[in-house]
């Protein structure tokens, strides 16, 4: 029957109008069962909207509790508990000829001479507080003597580092009045540091030796700078190999490298790389660099070579993406006024895909500064209590450090492992912005 109406039953639930011929069928809104399917779809834009905003919160709170528990244990690393004493810098105790200071070796006996006796001697003086100060205070009294050699035979108020127990104490990482909580520390330490409270003869400050000295076995003479100074050397030798490579490489692979079987595999290869394992490449330094080249374990120059190798496939992926948003039609023009393809890559796309270049290459290199066990199997997990100085001095850097004292079953090391962490932290955090700002300020868009 043919009619220019048709009614036709809805296949969804929805009233439909009668249709015509040729036209569109014409919903209707204002039906139960659509109301209903809108309500529907409303509630699941919402639930997912909700869900998603509940994700970010729990991420939020998981990253606010992180932050607050290194915080809270890491701050007091910055700070020292210094013991007042008075040492009298007497020759005979010091077994220094007074004469011997007019020489050419003046300089050695200084050097050579007991100040671990002199600082027994003047911790003595304290009576029944004599075992406060740490291992290493003598160090103090001879740097004062080499700083002032006048002041032989003089007696002089000099502040020196205060063992752990009684930094700690000084700190209130133990609470007194819970004797829980007081475990780890003997009542001879309470009593020492009760009795040098009430005379004024403690002080908190800065921790000076945290910043600027090595590593040690005593966690209040333990430091990051020469952690730190291993991790620049090794972050230099990384980008020197790794930039230049990994841009070069980039360049041909994306503007001059022939499009075949070949290119296809290197290509899938570089992508597989950067999601190998880090320890891996550690394996591959430890087994090219270490055992058939003989370099030395614990260098900053095996390190950088190692982490150069794992950064390399970010920096060509990276470069290669930057390369290829410049637009083709830079390239089309800087051709067609005469320009040849080596110019118009070196003038006009590599100037404009810098910016992302430079991005990639700085998150790289985060990455690498914050890698440890490729460098745990190349030997720089030694225990090195002076500062590198150079390339193939023996070295560690700043993550095996914050793993080798959070190993460490004295206490003192808690606060280091977090005040480390927070150094490390900040360093990736300033690196990172470094990295927007340059994408923010170079960024071009098309």
């Amino acid at each position: 029957m043919n009619s220019a109406l048709t009614s036709t039953a809805p296949t969804d639930g929805a009233e439909r109008q009668p249709a015509v011929a040729g036209k569109r069928l014409q919903t209707d809104w204002s039906s139960p069962a659509m109301r209903s399917r809108v309500r529907a779809r409303y509630r699941a834009e919402a639930t997912f909207r909700y869900t998603g905003l509940a994700a970010l919160l729990l991420a939020a709170l998981f990253l606010g509790f992180l932050l607050f528990t290194i915080v809270r244990d890491g701050w007091t690393g910055f700070q020292s508990t210094d013991v007042k004493v008075s040492v009298t810098y007497d020759p005979a105790t010091l077994m220094i000829d007074p004469a011997a200071l007019k020489t050419p070796e003046a300089a050695q006996a200084l050097r050579s001479a007991d100040y671990a006796a002199l600082m027994i001697e003047a911790v003595g003086q304290l009576g029944g507080a004599a075992d406060v100060v740490s291992e290493g205070a003598w160090l103090i009294l001879r740097e004062n003597l080499e700083a002032d050699p006048t002041l032989l035979g003089k007696t002089q108020s000099v502040w020196v580092p205060a063992k752990s127990n009684i930094d700690l104490l000084a700190k209130g990482k133990f609470d007194l009045a819970e004797p829980e909580l007081t475990r780890g520390v003997s009542d001879d330490d309470v009593s020492d540091y009760t009795q040098l409270k009430q005379r004024g003869l403690l002080r908190t400050g800065f921790n000076r030796i945290f910043v600027t000295m090595a590593d040690s076995t005593n966690p209040e003479l333990a430091g990051i700078w020469g952690a730190a100074l291993g991790s620049l050397l090794t972050l230099l030798i990384t980008i020197g190999l790794s930039f230049p490579i990994g841009v070069m490489a980039a360049i041909y692979l994306e503007e001059f490298a022939p499009r075949n079987r070949w290119t296809d595999l290197i290509e899938v290869s570089i992508n597989n790389l950067a999601a190998v394992p880090s320890i891996i490449f550690g394996l591959l330094g430890l087994a090219v660099f270490l055992n058939f080249f003989g370099m030395p374990r614990s260098a900053p120059l095996v390190g950088g070579l190692t982490l150069a190798l794992m950064t390399l496939p970010v920096i060509v992926i990276a470069s290669r993406v930057a390369i290829k948003a410049v637009p083709p039609s830079i390239r089309d023009a800087a051709l067609g006024i005469g320009s040849s393809p080596i110019q118009v890559v070196f003038q006009h796309v590599i100037p404009m895909a810098l910016p992302g270049i430079l991005t990639g290459t700085i998150i790289g290199m985060a990455r690498a500064l914050g890698e440890t066990a490729p460098l745990l199997l190349i030997g720089m997990r030694a225990f090195v209590v002076d500062t590198p100085q150079g390339f193939e001095s023996p070295a560690t850097v700043l993550p095996v450090q914050v793993f080798l004292w959070s190993d460490d079953v004295q206490r003192g090391f808690i606060e280091k492992t977090s005040a480390a962490i927070i150094v490390l932290l900040v360093i990736l955090l300033l690196m990172n912005s470094l990295a927007i700002y340059l994408r923010n300020k170079f960024e071009r868009r098309w």
